[in-house]
């Protein structure tokens, strides 16, 4: 099964300049802890609702503080036309609950997650893949940044 079969296709996206506040309000409205963040018509990060406590909160910095200042700007994505089972063994590798969908003009089309993918009926690969994402520390861990 390819990852368009089973991604959300309506995606809202926050833009760099937003506050904190903004993209809390949204996530809130959209009941995600992600959105991406494009610029230019370009995926240019993500922000988590962990990103904006840890990076913002825990930092001292207050709710109008721009998602550039607290965002992940290494962006891990896959493609529309991968197949799920090799998407979600890189979400284990990776330690992400989440990814973002690109086409192959590099444009997002949507965003994928673990819980996409079990519903799907990909219960065996999507447990092997939270296996990993659980594991401690990994090359996302804040604790590290």
């Amino acid at each position: 099964m390819k990852v368009a079969n089973c991604m959300t296709k309506d995606v809202a996206v926050a833009n760099p300049e937003q506050s904190i506040r903004e993209v809390a309000q949204m996530m809130g409205q959209l009941d995600a802890g992600v959105v991406p963040v494009g610029e230019n018509d370009r995926l240019i990060g993500m922000i988590t609702d962990r990103d904006m406590v840890i990076r913002g909160i825990a930092l001292g910095k207050g709710p109008d503080t721009t998602v550039r200042d607290v965002m992940s700007q290494e962006v891990k994505y896959c493609f529309d036309d991968d197949d799920v089972e090799h998407v979600l063994a890189n979400m284990g590798d990776l330690q992400v609950r989440r990814l973002p969908v690109l086409n192959r003009d590099k444009r997002l089309v949507g965003i994928v997650s673990l819980g996409d993918l079990a519903r799907k009926g990909e219960t065996t690969e999507a447990g092997q893949a939270l296996s990993g994402i659980s594991a401690p520390g990994g090359e996302h861990s804040q604790a590290v940044h």
